[in-house]
């Protein structure tokens, strides 16, 4: 099946993304995407002091539109981070994913909040306003399941683990790496995760804007299960495509077994809620 990763440049203006985040929606589906994601943060600037303002309800104005356009176009719709979720006074960074239907089909609130300081270079802390989520989000299409990350979440090994135990075939993780640990880490934990569970692994960032509080480094990234990189945007607003292969998937994991060959007697990785 075909997947679109939508690159999007962001503006402050909310209402404008929309418009043409559902713009590109359209147009990937009409090059035959099926399943077709959105980065992280793509309808408010990225920022602690941006999340309250930028703030909505599940559903909401934001989640209504893509679930609008999935139903339009017939495909399944990974809508990124797609707001700052309000619920019961608390801030989530929770992506959306809706059906052909129109249907949420998943709702991935951020595990892992990105809390780092990297002296001289950048320091940031979405704990100052965001609440972490508890939870593994899966779902499920004719072509195979998918499990949810974002961004900081694809760092943590065990995550991807858990997903790969419960039957997912593709990852995807819309994200917002900087200049700092962009070009440090992006691709590399991608390749990680694919080669470690035998997946596919999609990341999908906003395009880059120098002008921006917060600078995204870019590199939408799709790799597959030997850890090649198949398909890679650059820093700029973009679409790009993968036809991902599932006969390949099956093949590396019948020349290198290591699903089968793994010590459980000696060690293990549960799913706990």
């Amino acid at each position: 099946f075909r997947l679109a990763l939508i690159q999007l440049h962001v503006s402050a203006v909310k209402s404008d993304n929309l418009q043409r985040a559902c713009g590109l929606v359209r147009e990937a589906s009409a090059k035959g995407a099926k399943v077709v994601a959105l980065p992280e943060c793509f309808n408010s600037p990225y920022g602690t002091q941006y999340f309250k303002e930028y703030a909505e309800k599940v559903p909401g104005e934001s989640t209504q539109k893509l679930s609008e356009v999935a139903r339009e176009c017939s495909i399944y719709l990974i809508g990124g981070r797609s707001i700052p979720e309000e619920d019961g006074g608390k801030l989530y960074n929770t992506c959306t994913v809706f059906g052909p239907d129109g249907a949420m089909l998943a709702k991935h609130r951020k595990v892992h909040l990105f809390d780092i300081n990297i002296p001289g270079k950048i320091q940031f802390k979405e704990s100052e306003t965001l609440s972490p989520g508890n939870s593994f989000s899966m779902f499920d299409t004719p072509y195979c399941k998918v499990g949810l990350g974002i961004c900081y979440d694809i760092r943590f090994a065990e995550m991807a683990q858990v997903y790969g135990q419960k039957g997912c075939q593709l990852l995807v993780y819309p994200g917002a790496f900087n200049l700092t640990t962009g070009p440090a880490h992006w691709e590399l934990l991608q390749r990680g995760r694919a080669v470690d569970n035998q997946v596919y692994v999609a990341t999908v960032s906003p395009a880059r804007d120098e002008k921006a509080s917060y600078v995204a480094w870019g590199h939408s990234t799709v790799v597959n299960p030997w850890g090649e990189v198949i398909a890679k945007a650059g820093a700029e607003e973009t679409v790009i495509y993968t036809d991902i292969d599932l006969n390949k998937l099956a093949e590396i994991r019948q020349q290198i077994p290591i699903l089968s060959q793994k010590r459980c007697d000696l060690y293990g990785i549960e799913m706990k809620k």
